[in-house]
């Protein structure tokens, strides 16, 4: 290998092992010391530029731009074991106006303690080396794609020439955003209205009453008129004053549809000065009920006046009704539907007439306990029209030759081989004339094969009907689910018989037979065998006896076992039916049944205890038993099937030992002795003597006489 060094590096090595500098190298002067003020910038000056505040964790001061390589504008090329590849000084002499370019070549010694700044903005361009530009650069730009530097720095032209970034401390300071505070937000203010109308619909009237005295811009909002659409005043009319009632009326009266001011009597006072302001707000009625209400005439006649869209009206009750309102109704309301005018006993008839023929979509006419129903034309128009659906006229004057009428028409043609009339079926779905006294099995009959639309029929306390009045009545009446004959002393077991053999018998759901005298278990056990919809039977005063109660218990389990193989897809991982609290199947009504023991009740009590049942049912009877049937029943349908078959094995167990003591023990006596006393007050009454008064003595008398 040659021993050939180049001169340049041969004199760096030369000096470097005299260990001195080169005379031609500049030095440092020391910057004079500040005192005062000057020296306290200088210092805040400093500690600014620190680079150690990122390792200490605060944040550096905001005039000088910190952070990664965003400082350095080239990359040194020099070997990193040279101590003299670097600029040395401090920080503080390159920002009060001393010179930073580099104040020796490479064979220049580095002084000690000197330091690097790597915040310093200095990109050295090239090297002096005795006055000549050394041929390898010491040190190159940043590619462009990788430098982060301000845009600002300017490049010489000539290669020795060093160019010092602008400085960042005479750049404005940036503004810096404030953080935004954040306003209370009014959330029910800015609400849009119709969001408030909303939420005020779930409260119920009397709440939005007393919510308006919050304040005005709620007492506003309550009584908006879009909160009102639907007045029905009968379950709080006892609580709201009349001056809160007549302030929604008339602020909603647009609005309002449905006016129900059922019971309204602290409005008397308020029609006459009200009333005339309240029709003239409400003209948008198509429901108006006014039943029970004290009211004038000149109102009523207002209201009729101004509402040309009713479709329901109901007055019951109502004494301020007359023929001249009926008229008014008949002219003014041509939509009309139905018609509620019962018990009012200023009006008969003749105002009906009107209605029926100027309303020529009527459905429903309820005229109880009103006068002539007897008059020919009006049954004829009725005939005529046949568009009613609901008849209630119970507690009137109704006759056979009315009813015949009423559904033969007059004259009628006669089949000859079944003897019946040929005339357009009836439309009728409800009948009730219950305590219509004119009324005998001749006109019952002519109901057969008439209606076959019919699903409920009402007769109670007609006493002169008989089992012939319902022989042939339930063949016709295949839609038959309501059917009630309270106190009809003729009617015997053979009409039960005939109603489930026939073919409503599968749907009837209601059944009335109370105080119905001749009926017991010949009959009932065939309506609770075939009848298997039944939902409600009021049996009360009949004779029927345990045999009923075990029938309609087996009845109801038949039906849940059906329902329960149904719903097999339904079976929880067990193969259990998941348990749900159980809903009443059969209502049965057993008061004043002297064949009616606790037997029978324990086994309605016992049923209701089987596990899985979804169906139960549901008992009234004798007082005495009635407060742990109630018991029970309360446990049962809470799911607490284990405590209800203790309640029921403690009762039995009582009322057995209550009948094994009573049988020859305690109590003997008391029971002898009330026996005695019945028979003496039977004995009276067989002789027609006083009863309550005091008895004759009876005595046996001597034998011989």
């Amino acid at each position: 290998m040659s021993d050939h060094v180049p001169d340049h590096l041969n004199g760096t090595t030369n000096l470097s092992m005299a260990g001195g500098p080169r005379d031609d190298a500049l030095r440092f002067e020391e910057p004079p010391k500040l005192k005062g003020r000057k020296r306290f910038l200088q210092g805040l000056q400093r500690i600014s530029s620190s680079p150690s505040l990122a390792r200490m964790g605060r944040v550096p001061s905001s005039t000088y731009r910190t952070g990664g390589k965003a400082s350095m504008s080239c990359v040194s090329l020099a070997s990193s074991s040279s101590a003299y590849g670097h600029t040395y000084g401090n920080p503080s002499q390159s920002s009060v106006g001393f010179s930073t370019a580099p104040t020796s070549v490479v064979t220049t010694p580095a002084p000690e303690n000197q330091t690097f700044d790597f915040r310093s903005r200095i990109r050295i361009i090239g090297q002096t080396v005795s006055g000549q530009t050394a041929q390898t650069p010491l040190t190159a730009p940043l590619p462009p794609e990788v430098r982060t530097g301000p845009k600002e720095v300017q490049y010489g032209n000539g290669p020795e020439v060093a160019v010092i970034d602008k400085d960042y401390f005479s750049k404005p300071i940036l503004n810096v955003v404030s953080k935004r505070k954040l306003r209370n937000i009014d959330f029910w203010g800015e609400m849009p209205d119709e969001i408030k109308v909303h939420i005020f619909r779930f409260l119920k009237p009397w709440e939005i009453v007393r919510c308006s005295a919050v304040s005005k811009a709620w007492h506003k909002m309550c009584f908006d008129g879009q909160l009102w659409t639907n007045i029905d005043t009968h379950e709080y009319y006892r609580d709201i004053p009349s001056a809160s009632l007549v302030r929604i009326m008339t602020a909603a009266g647009p609005f309002v549809r449905d006016l129900n001011l059922r019971g309204c009597a602290q409005l008397w006072e308020r029609w006459n000065t009200h009333g005339q302001a309240i029709s003239d707000a409400c003209q948008n009625l198509e429901y108006f009920s006014l039943e029970g209400c004290r009211i004038d005439r000149g109102s009523v006649h207002s209201f009729l006046l101004d509402n040309t869209r009713l479709v329901h009206i109901n007055f019951c009750g109502v004494q301020a009704i007359t023929n001249s309102e009926l008229r008014t109704i008949a002219h003014r309301c041509p939509q009309l539907e139905s018609l509620n005018v019962s018990w009012c006993t200023h009006m008969d008839t003749k105002g009906l007439h009107k209605i029926v023929q100027g309303c020529s979509k009527l459905k429903e006419i309820k005229a109880s306990e009103t006068r002539g129903w007897t008059e020919k034309d009006f049954i004829l128009e009725l005939f005529k029209r046949n568009t009613l659906e609901r008849l209630v006229v119970s507690h009137s004057d109704i006759d056979d030759e009315a009813l015949q009428l009423l559904f033969h028409g007059s004259n009628p043609e006669i089949d000859p081989l079944t003897d019946k009339a040929i005339v357009p079926p009836r439309r009728f779905r409800h009948l009730n004339f219950s305590r219509c006294n004119l009324l005998t099995d001749k006109g019952i009959k002519c109901l057969s094969h008439n209606v076959p639309q019919l699903a409920g029929l009402q007769v109670s306390h007609i006493i002169s009907l008989t089992d012939d009045a319902f022989q042939h009545l339930f063949e016709g009446t295949p839609l038959l689910t309501h059917l009630d004959m309270e106190e009809i002393d003729d009617v015997t077991n053979s009409t039960l018989q005939t109603l489930s053999q026939s073919p409503c018998a599968p749907i009837l759901q209601h059944l009335n037979i109370s105080y119905c005298e001749s009926l017991g278990d010949t009959g009932m056990l065939y309506i609770m065998r075939y009848c298997k919809s039944l939902r409600t039977v009021d049996m009360d005063n009949t004779r029927v006896s345990d045999l009923v109660l075990t029938e309609a218990a087996a009845s109801v389990r038949k039906r849940d076992f059906r329902q329960s193989v149904a719903f097999t897809e339904a079976l929880d991982c067990y193969g259990n039916i998941p348990r749900t609290p159980p809903k009443v199947a059969l209502h049965l009504t057993v008061y004043d049944c002297q064949n009616v023991t606790w037997t029978g009740i324990r086994e309605i009590m016992s049923r209701n205890t089987e596990p899985n049942r979804s169906k139960i049912i549901s008992l009234k009877c004798f007082y005495g038993y009635q407060d742990t049937v109630n018991e029970h029943m309360k446990r049962v349908r809470s799911g607490r099937l284990d405590s209800a078959m203790r309640l029921e094995r403690k009762w039995a167990e009582y009322m057995i030992a209550t009948e094994e003591a009573g049988a020859g023990g305690a109590g003997a006596r008391r029971r002898r002795r009330r026996a005695r006393e019945a028979a003496m007050v039977h004995a009276d009454e067989e002789e027609g003597g006083p009863r309550g008064g005091r008895r004759r003595a009876r005595s046996g008398g001597c034998v011989v006489m």
